[in-house]
């Protein structure tokens, strides 16, 4: 540890590398500054060292756990529908825009079957609130007024879909390769 006196009463240390026991360290000498600054009744370095002590804590946590803190789930740990893209969002919009010739997000046949098989196993109100969604790009509250349906209806219908649609992608022939 290298440490480089400012001032009398301000020091710079340097603790080397980003590691658990050097942001402890860190994380002590920030908590004492803290405890310095209240015992002078200084506010402006009191909220000051307190981030600093907050950031520490963040990066102690990160550094101990491999993941953001905060994070309940790793992505490794999500469910399947919330891991996978189910259907590549260039061509679900190009389907919905039955793309023109020159078009650089022009569907095969074979895309367009496969597509159009996922869609026919949602309900009506499943499938228009799916590709409104996801071919026309409308947010839920825009597809709600349109629908005259509450936006928590929208969201559960497109919920209710990717599920579906993620069922059938895992255990269809025809799903199989969505590229």
């Amino acid at each position: 540890m290298t440490t480089a006196q400012l001032s009398p009463e301000v020091s710079v240390h340097d603790l080397g590398e980003a590691t658990i026991q050097n942001y402890k360290k860190s994380r002590k000498i920030a908590e004492d500054a803290y405890d310095r600054a209240k015992m002078n009744d200084n506010e402006a370095d009191k909220k000051l060292i307190s981030k600093m002590v907050s950031d520490c804590n963040y990066a102690i946590e990160w550094l101990s756990t491999g993941r953001r803190p905060g994070n309940k789930r790793g992505v490794e740990r999500l469910a399947s529908y919330q891991r996978e893209k189910l259907v590549d969002p260039l061509k679900m919009q190009a389907y919905v825009q039955k793309g023109h010739a020159g078009s650089s997000a022009n569907l095969s046949d074979w895309q367009l079957y496969q597509i159009e098989d996922a869609l026919t196993r949602l309900s009506p109100r499943e499938r228009e609130c799916y590709i409104m969604k996801h071919g026309d790009c409308f947010s839920y509250a825009d597809i709600a007024m349109i629908l005259n349906i509450s936006k928590s209806a929208v969201q559960s219908y497109v919920k209710t879909a990717q599920h579906k649609i993620s069922y059938d992608l895992h255990n269809s022939l025809f799903l199989g390769g969505y590229e």
